[in-house]
């Protein structure tokens, strides 16, 4: 008879896994290591998710409710489009360095481990993000707070591959070390640097006008 376990257990679980998927990618984590790490064995693992693969999405869904919240808790406010940009860049910054292992799982997912899920991974994980950006960009347009001669949707991508970056850069070995050669050494000490120079950076993206930018031959 199967031994239930506590939803404490569980989140053990799930955390050991995404830490093993995040350090070694879908196709080389192992699954004993992960039962042995949380403290059950190999078999209650799978006669709970039943396979490797299942087990995985089961991760994923796990770090994607966190990084739903962290949005959803920015996008909801009534605040100005670039005061919250600002709030979701701290954000961003917060959730990297508390959640390293979810990001750094991405990052695996990205550079190919568990290609074979990729449509419905871009899918789970592009589409929280897809669907509140557009929106907001869209809203702002509406209401006049921004340039009218944008693309929402592309606008969005363009902004969501911003945040994406940053969260690399804060968690990621070869992104940190690209950061700090871009930026200087001491830049992951420097937050505020990085939140002000980046909305330089945006509000000259959502505001200037194409017409109003001189273009010289």
């Amino acid at each position: 008879m199967l031994k239930k376990l506590s939803e404490e257990k569980i989140n053990e679980l799930l955390e050991t896994g995404i830490a093993e998927f995040a350090e070694k990618g879908l196709d080389r984590a192992n699954t004993n290591v992960i039962a042995k790490k949380a403290g059950i064995s190999v078999g209650v693992l799978f006669k709970y998710y039943g396979d490797k693969d299942t087990f995985f999405l089961a991760c994923l869904d796990r770090s994607l409710k966190v990084l739903e919240s962290v949005i959803n808790g920015v996008m909801e406010s009534d605040d100005k489009i670039l005061l919250r940009a600002e709030k979701l860049v701290r954000a961003v910054q917060y959730h990297s360095r508390a959640n390293a292992n979810y990001i750094n799982m991405y990052n695996e997912i990205t550079c190919g481990s568990g290609k074979r899920f990729s449509k419905i991974l871009a899918e789970k994980i592009e589409g929280i993000s897809s669907r509140t950006y557009s929106k907001f960009i869209a809203d702002a347009m509406d209401d006049g707070l921004i340039r009218q001669d944008i693309n929402p949707r592309l606008f969005a991508f363009f902004f969501d591959n911003l945040l994406m970056m940053m969260q690399f850069s804060y968690t990621c070995d070869y992104y940190r070390e690209r950061f700090k050669i871009y930026c200087g050494e001491d830049i992951l000490d420097n937050d505020e640097l990085v939140v002000a120079e980046l909305l330089k950076f945006l509000e000259s993206a959502f505001t200037f006008e194409r017409s109003r930018i001189e273009h010289h031959k």
